[in-house]
């Protein structure tokens, strides 16, 4: 099924799918087992020009499409699902700048973005602020022409490896949820370090890290939005990248199936290959109905936020929640279709299933979705 995709998003598609066969599929075990920034990888793909599809078109990019950038990431996903997070963590530190922030911060850094030069990263998450995202600590009190950053960031994505950082930090502590602001950092200020890399269960071809801030100083210039805003700003932008996410799980299910199915050709018990044995294909008919399911809901969704839809927030959810629980269940099944050897490290089929599980977790675990959608959904037939 083409999903109706332009000629371009096609060419895209070909030209991404193309790049993670030949250059990332023979690397999926040495990646999983480095745990490190794939940083050559990225320089690839820069060169491929993959970066412009976060940035609008008057910045040097290809117009920041939602659906591009699904396209992208399932197809790294098929793959190699950690790659595929780092890249998109990219997009997730530049949409902050792409929808809220001022015309001299899209000049100075979305063309860099664009065309590799500046790895973008989003700092939301602290200790104790996960799901309650109003709990931030993190302080950026004003002194004169700049702000004064104070606290920890865990579990960033790119972390130490991106130039950039959109972090989310109170302002004006005295008024909770409402005082957190948008503060663009920059790799290098003075007092800006990095603590502990997390040793994940899985995309282990990416790194989250620990960020620390100590009295690092930051032009109030690099203000996103307004202050008071932060907490919107960091909606929003999840509401944005939502479907990144799902197309990510898309991307790990489809991988994943495909694997058990050529598996299943190649096995042979009790005289013939077990793809002929009806409880296997059974099993394979249902992976393959709930992958279908899920790529045209995250599709769907994908185009409505292109379309300049002013309200998505419970669709994005939509997406993210079913496909990252069909990413769970389809890798799973892959296991179980495979047998022992699935769950041997010779074959990817566990590592796909080690990597889907981030899926119903990170960027808003699938309880917060339920809750968002059910709220949504309140709203609508009160």
């Amino acid at each position: 099924m083409d999903y109706f995709l332009t000629e371009e998003q096609q060419e895209l598609k070909k030209l991404v799918r193309r790049f993670a066969e030949e250059r990332v599929r023979p690397r999926w075990k040495e990646l999983d087992e480095a745990h490190e920034f794939p940083r050559d990888l990225i320089e690839e793909m820069a060169q491929l020009d993959l970066f412009r599809i976060f940035v609008p078109e008057e910045y040097d990019g290809f117009g920041s499409s939602v659906m591009n950038i699904a396209i992208v990431v399932e197809e790294l996903a098929r793959v190699e699902p950690g790659l595929a997070v780092s890249f998109a963590a990219v997009g997730l530190g530049t949409i902050p700048i792409v929808l809220y922030g001022s015309d001299e911060l899209k000049e100075k850094y979305l063309p860099r973005i664009a065309n590799g030069e500046l790895i973008a990263a989003f700092a939301l998450t602290e200790p104790n602020a996960g799901s309650d995202a109003g709990n931030i600590q993190t302080k950026a009190l004003k002194d004169g022409d700049h702000y004064v950053l104070n606290g920890t960031k865990i579990f960033i994505t790119n972390g130490g490896e991106a130039d950039i950082y959109t972090v989310i930090a109170s302002t004006r502590p005295d008024r909770g949820m409402r005082g957190l602001s948008a503060i663009l950092v920059e790799k290098g200020a003075p007092g800006f370090k990095f603590g502990k890399k997390e040793d994940t269960m899985g995309i282990r071809a990416s790194v989250q890290r620990e960020l620390i801030f100590e009295d690092v100083r930051v032009p109030t210039s690099n203000l996103i939005g307004r202050e008071g805003m932060g907490f919107k700003i960091a909606m929003d932008t999840l509401d944005h990248s939502r479907p990144g996410v799902a197309a990510q799980a898309v991307g790990i299910a489809q991988g994943a199936m495909e694997e058990a199915v050529k598996y299943a050709h190649q096995r042979v018990q009790f005289g013939q290959a077990i793809i002929n044995f009806q409880a296997i294909q059974m099993m394979i008919a249902d992976m393959a109905t709930q992958i279908e399911a899920a790529r045209s809901l995250v599709y769907s969704v994908a185009r409505y936020i292109d379309s300049g839809a002013k309200r998505y927030s419970e669709y994005s959810a939509m997406a993210k929640l079913f496909a990252s629980d069909v990413a769970m269940k389809v890798t799973t099944d892959a296991v179980q279709v495979m047998g022992g050897y699935g769950y041997m490290k010779e074959y990817p089929v566990e590592k796909f299933m080690r990597d889907a599980k981030i899926t119903q977790i990170y960027e808003g675990t699938n309880q917060i979705q339920r809750l968002v959608i059910a709220r949504e959904i309140a709203k609508k037939y009160r």
